[in-house]
Protein backbone atom coordinates (compact mmCIF):
# COMPACT_ATOMS: atom_id res chain seq x y z
CA UNK A 1 0.00 0.00 0.00
CA UNK A 2 1.20 3.43 -1.01
CA UNK A 3 1.43 6.59 1.65
CA UNK A 4 1.81 9.86 1.27
CA UNK A 5 4.99 11.64 2.80
CA UNK A 6 5.82 15.41 2.82
CA UNK A 7 9.52 16.32 2.10
CA UNK A 8 10.83 19.68 3.57
CA UNK A 9 14.30 20.82 2.02
CA UNK A 10 15.05 23.79 4.92
CA UNK A 11 17.51 26.53 4.92
CA UNK A 12 18.89 29.13 7.48
CA UNK A 13 16.00 31.37 6.24
CA UNK A 14 13.26 28.23 6.56
CA UNK A 15 11.40 26.63 4.34
CA UNK A 16 13.23 25.92 0.53
CA UNK A 17 11.39 23.45 -1.33
CA UNK A 18 8.40 21.46 -0.32
CA UNK A 19 7.39 17.97 -1.83
CA UNK A 20 4.69 15.51 -1.69
CA UNK A 21 5.24 11.86 -2.64
CA UNK A 22 3.49 8.87 -2.76
CA UNK A 23 5.53 6.09 -2.27
CA UNK A 24 5.43 2.71 -0.90
CA UNK A 25 7.31 3.03 2.71
CA UNK A 26 9.51 5.04 4.75
CA UNK A 27 12.87 3.85 3.68
CA UNK A 28 11.39 5.39 -0.36
CA UNK A 29 10.78 8.52 1.11
CA UNK A 30 13.94 8.54 3.05
CA UNK A 31 15.70 8.05 -0.39
CA UNK A 32 13.66 10.73 -1.91
CA UNK A 33 14.26 13.33 0.78
CA UNK A 34 18.30 12.37 0.61
CA UNK A 35 17.94 12.79 -3.01
CA UNK A 36 16.37 15.87 -3.08
CA UNK A 37 18.86 17.16 -0.55
CA UNK A 38 21.94 16.25 -2.45
CA UNK A 39 19.76 18.46 -5.37
CA UNK A 40 19.30 21.19 -2.51
CA UNK A 41 23.78 21.56 -1.73
CA UNK A 42 24.95 21.38 -5.48
CA UNK A 43 27.36 24.28 -5.66
CA UNK A 44 25.83 25.58 -8.61
CA UNK A 45 22.07 25.93 -7.52
CA UNK A 46 21.33 29.34 -7.00
CA UNK A 47 19.48 30.28 -3.81
CA UNK A 48 19.76 30.00 0.13
CA UNK A 49 21.64 26.44 0.81
CA UNK A 50 20.10 23.93 2.17
CA UNK A 51 20.68 23.18 6.11
CA UNK A 52 18.28 20.00 6.52
CA UNK A 53 15.21 17.78 5.00
CA UNK A 54 12.37 16.54 7.20
CA UNK A 55 10.01 14.02 6.17
CA UNK A 56 6.64 14.32 7.39
CA UNK A 57 4.45 11.43 7.64
CA UNK A 58 0.39 12.00 6.28
CA UNK A 59 -0.30 13.80 10.01
CA UNK A 60 2.10 15.69 9.99
CA UNK A 61 4.49 13.95 12.61
CA UNK A 62 8.02 14.49 11.27
CA UNK A 63 8.91 10.94 10.89
CA UNK A 64 13.09 11.45 9.36
CA UNK A 65 15.45 14.64 9.95
CA UNK A 66 18.87 14.92 8.46
CA UNK A 67 21.16 18.21 8.49
CA UNK A 68 24.45 18.94 7.01
CA UNK A 69 25.30 18.47 10.78
CA UNK A 70 24.88 14.88 11.19
CA UNK A 71 27.31 12.43 11.31
CA UNK A 72 29.21 11.27 8.12
CA UNK A 73 28.03 14.66 6.40
CA UNK A 74 26.21 13.94 3.11
CA UNK A 75 27.72 15.29 -0.22
CA UNK A 76 26.35 16.57 -3.27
Amino acid sequence: MRETFHIEVTGPEGLIQRASVRVAGLEAARERALRLFRRARVPQRAGPAAEAVHVLDGAGREVFRWSVWDEGGLRA
